[in-house]
């Protein structure tokens, strides 16, 4: 039996209407479409015949704005050169960033944990009282919005 090698694309969603305070509403569905189209349109069919296969949105959190997608080893490449020119995903204008490439699901987590951490470490200076910092804490180290259940504290 074959094995199939995936990429897990983390990326970072930059919406400049919209304040980083405030989350967006944005579906992974919708995220994965929009991805879909664009290399669609810059790739053609061998592009989006190519990716179609193992394509799928693994993570989308909306307060952190980050996205994890995964997709076959080797398509990979369509899909990390179309990322930059994404402008708009539904109706939401964005700018999409590749953070971080990886091959497992488990250190494509390892990295976003320690991104969010800096993340949390910014925002906390932001906020007056603990409540509001225990509630930031808790959406952004939420990780329980994925299709993949991994135990994160087993992560070290």
């Amino acid at each position: 039996m074959v094995r199939f090698k995936n990429r897990y694309i983390t990326v970072e969603i930059a919406a400049p209407d919209i304040p980083n305070s405030k989350p967006l509403s944005l579906k992974s569905k919708i995220f994965h479409d929009t991805v879909a189209s664009k290399v669609q349109q810059l790739h053609g069919d061998f592009g989006s015949a190519a990716v179609r296969t193992g394509f799928l949105t693994k993570y989308c959190n909306e307060n952190t704005r980050i996205a994890i997608i995964r997709v076959r080893h080797g398509p990979h490449h369509f899909v990390t050169s179309s990322l930059p020119f994404v402008s708009k995903i539904g109706k939401l204008d964005a700018r999409l960033k590749t953070l971080h490439v990886g091959a497992t699901l488990k250190h494509s987590f390892k990295f976003i944990q320690k991104h969010q951490r800096m993340y949390l470490d910014k925002m906390w200076a932001k906020l007056k009282t603990d409540e509001e910092r225990r509630m930031m804490e808790a959406a952004v180290m939420d990780f329980t919005k994925t299709d993949v259940t991994i135990n994160i504290e087993n992560i070290s």
